[in-house]
């Protein structure tokens, strides 16, 4: 067993601009909050316009014609990617210990789960580098017509706090690959591993202006991403209510192209004929996993009449024996919420399914009196009209919804405004095919939740996002295609 660093020095407080670690145009810093105490790790640097202004210029000047980066080969954005994926391996004890520290996740799940994520996909798409190409196409007349496929340019890059240097690595992989140069905002309630990880980024010799990060608020910094006219594509995971804005801000400004990974109300169904016990892992994991806090948590547990009483129980003895505490302490299974601000907005919502009927199975309460930790929580009866069986709750609070047939938990699984992801536990093939064809969303799991690999695209439905992360979808979102055609003496 690993064991990790309780008190990890915090190395970088800074900016990242140009390959140099700067302070602030303004010289304002904000506070970052250790969630499992409430206490302040650090101050770090605030970055707002003026400084995502001068990050776009030296992104700017990296991407002009003639540059080390546009003149770098496609193999060595290759190597670059590769060398940052082994310096994070490297570090991955530090980073798992910050990132613990910074987010409140457990220290194994930062560990074992989110540093070798985040090194899998930037491997990943170190693989894709010299793969990228066009196609030859037989058009009409003498003409030689092909396509290529160039970087976007300029790409603005907004990522969450939950998955802090995981969702990085998602942004970061297929952009490089492609060969842009991006402006970086982590969030700013965890942006600690990111701004480490530029000291990574120097090291493993990626060019002056090609990776900048800016930390800093999403009505300052954020915003002067989305609405700057220099940035050619803004790509932003987060709330659907942020996404919209993000959205707008682009649309206003310079229709810069723009990618959204947004909320979500995942239904996973659970069906009379599955193995219960597989099928109270997928749904116990897929809700409390990261203490709740994924877009695609299974929020909704949908559970056939049959079973429904038996399954509950299965559920609820899970929950209760759920182990919330420490993140550095190897027992504990959940740490707490991110801030202040989720934990109220849980807790209100908790409040919300009792005052309308819903039946308090376990938890509901805060746990302990230090930090921003929540008692996991179970609720069976719930509805969809209730707000904890619709709205998307982000916390470790489980809804338990009975269903009769196939036909109509299809039916009640999309009427939501939300598609990014759902699951079915059954042994039947034939409810699997028609559920995973009819459902509306990006991913279905299939006896299992929250499976994740670097080749498979991720994104939603509805107002769940725009575009795909992720494999080789990914890619397209970080390139543009162009079109040649070439006059010829005879037909070719």
């Amino acid at each position: 067993m690993v064991t990790p660093i309780k008190n990890p020095e915090i190395r970088y407080k800074h900016l990242f601009i140009n390959n140099e670690f700067v302070n602030s145009s303004s010289g304002k810093t904000f506070p970052v909050i250790n969630p499992a105490t409430g206490k302040k790790i650090a101050d770090v640097q605030e970055g707002d316009k003026t400084d995502v202004d001068k990050a776009v210029n030296a992104a700017k000047k990296a991407f002009e014609p003639g540059s080390v980066w546009r003149n770098t080969d496609a193999s060595d954005r290759g190597r670059l990617l590769n060398k940052l994926a082994d310096l994070i391996e490297r570090d991955r004890l530090y980073l798992a210990s910050l990132e613990s520290l910074d987010n409140g996740k457990p220290f194994n799940d930062s560990y074992n789960v989110d540093m070798v994520l985040v090194y899998k996909c930037l491997r990943y798409y170190a693989g894709w580098t010299d793969k990228i190409g066009g196609k030859t196409i037989p058009m009409d007349g003498n003409y030689f017509c092909y396509t290529k496929h160039e970087p976007v340019g300029v790409c603005g890059q907004i990522i969450p706090w939950n998955f802090p240097l995981l969702m990085f690595a998602w942004k970061l992989g297929p952009a490089i690959a492609c060969g842009n140069v991006v402006i970086l905002k982590p969030a700013e309630q965890t942006p600690l591993t990111a701004i480490y990880t530029a000291s990574l980024i120097k090291e493993a010799g990626f060019p002056p202006g090609v990776i900048n990060i800016v930390p800093g608020y999403g009505p300052t910094a954020g915003a002067a991403i989305s609405e700057h006219y220099e940035i050619d594509k803004v790509a932003f995971t987060g709330s659907t209510e942020v996404g919209q804005i993000v959205m707008q801000a682009a649309a206003r400004t310079n229709l810069k192209r723009v990618t959204l990974e947004l909320g979500g109300k995942s239904p996973n169904v659970v069906f009379a004929d599955a193995d219960l016990d597989v099928a109270a892992d997928a749904c116990h994991n897929g809700l409390f996993f990261n203490m709740g806090q994924c877009c695609c948590a299974a929020s909704r547990t949908y559970v056939q009449e049959d079973v429904y009483d038996v399954f509950t129980r299965k559920l609820v003895e899970k929950a209760k024996t759920r182990v919330v505490g420490d993140p550095f302490d190897s027992r504990s299974m959940s740490g707490p919420q991110v801030d202040q601000e989720q934990f109220d907005k849980i807790m209100a919502l908790i409040d919300s399914g009792v005052q309308q009927g819903a039946k308090l199975e376990c938890g509901g309460k805060r746990h302990g009196n230090v930090g921003y930790f929540i008692q996991p929580t179970v609720f069976s009866g719930v509805t969809e009209d209730m707000r904890i069986g619709r709205e998307e709750i982000f916390g470790p609070v489980q809804q338990i919804i009975k269903f009769r047939t196939l036909d109509e938990v299809i039916q009640r699984a999309n009427k939501t405004n939300y598609g990014l992801a759902a699951a079915i536990c059954t042994k039947d093939i034939d409810k699997v095919m028609t559920y995973s064809s009819q459902v509306k969303a990006g991913t279905v799991w299939v006896n299992s939740f929250n499976v994740f690999g670097a080749q498979c695209p991720f994104g939603g439905f509805k107002m769940s996002g725009i575009g795909r992360e992720l494999g080789e979808y990914g890619l397209q979102q970080y390139s543009e295609v162009k079109t040649v055609i070439i006059k010829t003496p005879t037909k070719v």
